[in-house]
């Protein structure tokens, strides 16, 4: 009688004279091999509890009957049973064979197992009546479970848990009113629950009924107290200035699923580590998409993809959110620890050794136009120049200085892609990439030739950035402006030559923009025109033009030793 804890059955004659009616020998329900049951041969007999006689399994208990046993129109004897069984027992036999009968969903739903006995001779009654039938006094009964033990409910248990005084002649009556057998004691009330009620099996399972049936609406809203001394860490703080800074600039969040294909996870393989390994999913919700992500953009690719396809040809889309790194040297798990003991130390740290690194990372996707044309204004479309500027945005956040020069990677644009890095007192930290997508890869997707993207490794931004942002000064002297235009080779880098601009000019720098970069005539062969606009200022005192000018020209000369840079004339 295992998961029966209420069984009974009688046997009962339709249109014959008495007879011996079948003895209850070999009638038993028990975990025994299944046999054909009319609709083919099933799997994993140990798991289910049949219904079985002599012949053997005759009916998956809870689930679906046998065809051996289907009542016909030549049924004269028919053998009634009523029995209660475990919902988890049917629930996982009725998934197993894929068979969503509707006995299978009420008792995956717990059935009152005072009930079976009624239910057999009421059976038997309605057989009687409209069939004419004979019933025979020969049955069985059997009762295997518990009754209801009392459940102890504090007078002031359901104030404490929900916030409403409720009176204790109101919880009386509410628990009353669904059934339970209320008694009043020693401050409390001891309260069996009906039997029709399986899901009440503890006090808060009461409380949860008197603030149901005498309305939520008594419930007041408070927010709670934050303890004094916490708050947000530096990195949430951090975070929140990333995205809150990037949408002021006209970004729009997005949040995607982190699972990709094995072909996404590689666009980008080179930036996320091509030798690193990938996390795969035994339980994939999509068969195809079965990898955690090693990089944000190829989600954020698919995303524009699908705006463009309804008609939104304009993005400017960003995610902030975590990557998936496998560690290296990493055994695989051969076992899990079981739910039926607490794990040992050993076994945790092994859980945790196999979780794999989670770095926090911002992927962006800029299509379209960046500016739209209106009066006066023509559109200005989105260029690797739109991704740069969205780094910087995120860098300023959290009061970091990036800095950017020519690199290559794979996914991106070959002579339009820019490693962006900090400088720190130690050197140099790279902190991500920014450019516009390799034209296949477009292409591939259905998205305009030129898109831009970047991604940037915020656990690095953020330790790169000053733990201190503060405001700069306010300058009460007047500043002197100039321009200045230099020639160089076209394989010096545009960063390279402003980073010795910089240095060269001094403290007296206070500003430095690139506003032009010219190939073309009346330029040598091999030669571009690098046009920065420089402000000099200092702090204690008008700055004089020729102070400028000695500043600018100790600029030149340092580029000019780096580089060979010349004024253009």
């Amino acid at each position: 009688m295992d998961n029966n804890p209420a069984f009974q059955c009688m046997t009962i004659h339709l249109f014959s004279p008495p007879q011996s009616h079948p003895t209850l020998q070999g009638k038993k329900a028990t975990k025994v091999p299944i046999r054909n049951l009319g609709s083919g041969s099933l799997t994993k007999a140990q798991e289910d509890l049949v219904i079985a006689d002599a012949s053997g399994a005759i009916g998956i208990a809870g689930v679906m009957g046998g065809e051996s046993t289907e009542v016909s129109l030549t049924t004269k004897n028919v053998l009634i049973e009523s029995a209660n069984f475990d919902p988890i027992s049917v629930a996982r036999s009725a998934r197993r064979h894929k068979l969503p009968s509707e006995a299978a969903k009420r008792f995956e739903r717990g059935v009152d197992h005072s009930v079976a006995k009624f239910a057999a001779a009421r059976v038997v009654q309605l057989l009687e009546v409209h069939a004419r039938g004979e019933s025979d006094p020969v049955g069985a009964d059997y009762r295997g479970y518990e009754p209801n033990q009392p459940i102890w409910l504090p007078e002031t248990f359901a104030a404490e848990l929900v916030g409403v005084d409720y009176t204790a002649a109101e919880i009386s009556d509410t628990l009353r009113a669904i059934g339970c057998i209320v008694s009043h004691v020693n401050g409390g009330f001891e309260v069996i629950a009906p039997t029709w009620r399986p899901d009440i099996t503890h006090k808060t399972d009461l409380v949860e009924e008197i603030a149901r049936i005498t309305g939520y609406d008594r419930i007041g809203a408070r927010l709670p107290v934050a303890p004094p001394g916490t708050g947000l860490t530096r990195a949430q703080k951090q975070k929140r200035a990333v995205v809150n800074a990037l949408a002021a600039a006209g970004g729009t969040e997005v949040l995607n699923y982190p699972f990709l294909s094995s072909a996404q996870n590689g666009w980008f393989a080179a930036n996320a580590g091509a030798a690193l390994s990938r996390v795969k999913l035994a339980n994939a919700m999509q068969e195809d998409f079965n990898e955690m992500r090693t990089t944000m953009l190829p989600a954020l690719i698919e995303a524009a993809k699908r705006n463009i396809s309804r008609g939104l040809t304009d993005l400017n889309i960003f995610e902030v959110g975590s990557v998936f790194l496998p560690k290296q040297n990493v055994q695989p798990l051969k076992g899990l620890p079981t739910a039926d003991r607490k794990p040992i130390a050993k076994e945790l740290e092994r859980l945790e050794a196999s979780i794999p690194e989670q770095p926090l990372r911002l992927g962006a996707v800029f299509v379209g136009d960046q500016v739209v044309a209106g009066v006066g204004q023509a559109s200005q479309a989105a260029s690797y120049a739109s991704a740069i500027q969205a780094a910087r945005v995120a860098a300023h956040a959290v009061g970091a200085e990036l800095s950017v020069r020519q690199t290559s990677a794979a996914g991106f644009h070959p002579g339009r892609a820019a490693e962006l890095y900090v400088a720190t007192a130690s050197g140099e930290t790279i902190v991500g990439i920014a450019g516009e997508l390799h034209p296949d890869l477009t292409a591939a997707n259905d998205l305009p030739r030129r898109v831009a993207a970047l991604e940037v490794r915020l656990d690095a931004l953020f330790a790169a950035a000053p733990a201190v942002v503060s405001a700069g000064p306010v300058y009460v002297y007047p500043a002197a402006t100039q321009d200045l235009s230099l020639v160089v080779d076209e394989t010096v880098a545009a960063a390279d030559v402003q980073a010795a601009v910089v240095e060269g000019a001094g403290e007296l720098l206070e500003a430095i923009v690139l506003t032009d970069d010219y190939r073309g005539s009346n330029l040598e062969a091999g030669k571009k025109s690098l046009t920065f606009a420089l402000r000099f200022r200092a702090s204690d005192r008008t700055l004089t033009q020729t102070e400028a000018s000695e500043s600018r020209d100790a600029a030149v000369a340092l580029a000019n030793q780096r580089f060979g840079a010349q004024i253009r004339s």
